[in-house]
């Protein structure tokens, strides 16, 4: 096992050989240690309690990280290009849950901002949902109360919300 250097480019057969838990985003490594703050989860939980019963009687799948999800240009789901990790996806085809994650984009996705990730949630994170046909992409800002809601399939339709904590 070993720990890659964030500033090269790796493979998905790279990130299968670190230790501990990582993303792999356009070939660069970004590391998901330390675990997020006592707030960051309290809000990731009472997301995903809302999602999962507001989704319970749909064929939708609320999921919590550590949970992967596998994105491919190609549909090599045996050598993906990416690895993510949001802190919630919902996923309406069942068909991509499998055993070590999901095969493909989930439908709606939920990254709740950390001091160290805010930046790659609001870049690289959004290019690749975007990207990956993402249909809803929500950034949630603890520190400002605020949720931004991308819809990702319709570029220009964006939403801000201001929650309550």
């Amino acid at each position: 096992m070993r720990t890659p250097d964030e500033s090269k480019r790796y493979t998905y057969k790279d990130w299968l050989d670190w230790e501990g838990r990582w993303e792999l985003i356009y070939g660069k490594a970004y590391n998901l240690t330390p675990a997020p703050s006592s707030e960051h989860q309290f809000i990731a939980g009472e997301l995903f309690h809302r999602l999962k019963l507001f989704f319970g009687n749909k064929d939708c799948h609320v999921m919590i990280s550590p949970f992967d999800v596998y994105l491919s240009e190609n549909n090599d789901f045996e050598n993906p290009d990416h690895v993510v990790q949001s802190d919630i996806s919902v996923i309406s085809n069942k068909n991509q849950i499998v055993k070590k994650g999901s095969y493909g984009a989930p439908s709606l996705v939920v990254e709740v901002l950390s001091r160290s990730t805010a930046l790659k949630d609001y870049n690289e994170k959004f290019n690749i949902y975007q990207q990956f046909g993402v249909n809803e992409y929500w950034i949630v800002d603890p520190t400002n109360k605020i949720c931004h809601v991308h819809g990702l399939l319709y570029p220009l339709e964006h939403r801000i919300h201001h929650i309550a904590m």
